[in-house]
């Protein structure tokens, strides 16, 4: 097996354990997890979020560094390449310019889920009006970023056709 198809398979099982358990999260546990009283669903919520957060920014550090990894092995990065008009303007760069941008804000998403809005709402009481709030707000942040993870996919198939739709 050369390098190049390696990192890629390590590309891919990180990019399948990231995307496969926020989907997991969203349309298996958490239906089953409303069904609970809210203290105890408050509670596995927690228990359920603090074990795939951990794992979950492994998958991402994976994700950085052999997506860089990809790209150097295929010779995209290099100055004179990152730093041309021409690159950027290139299906390739464009779909390039997409996918790390999607990576960029899912990953400030994803940080204000993991460490802002879910250990706010451990911090409180599961009745309160304010727990509702942050809760939803998790809930929603949640969404969008496996929405987005959709379209991640789209410009990740892109990008490994050379940018082409």
């Amino acid at each position: 097996m050369s390098l190049y198809l390696f990192v890629v398979t390590l590309h891919l099982l990180a990019a399948l354990f990231w995307l496969g358990g926020m989907f997991f999260l969203a349309v298996v546990a958490a239906p089953i997890l409303r069904e609970l009283p809210p203290g105890q669903r408050s509670e596995l919520f927690q228990k359920l979020g603090v074990r795939f957060r951990l794992w979950g920014w492994v998958a991402i550090a994976v994700l950085l560094l052999t997506g860089a990894a990809n790209l150097h092995l295929r010779g995209v990065l290099n100055a004179p390449v990152m730093g041309s008009t021409a690159f950027w303007s290139s299906p390739f760069g464009k779909a390039l310019l997409w996918k790390l941008g999607l990576v960029t804000l899912m990953m400030v998403l994803s940080a204000l889920h993991d460490f802002v809005l879910g250990p706010a709402a451990s911090r409180v009481p599961p009745e309160t009006r304010r727990a509702a709030r942050l809760r939803k707000a998790s809930s929603w942040i949640a969404r969008i970023n496996a929405i987005l993870g959709i379209a991640l996919l789209i410009a990740a198939a892109r990008l490994a056709r050379g940018g082409m739709p």
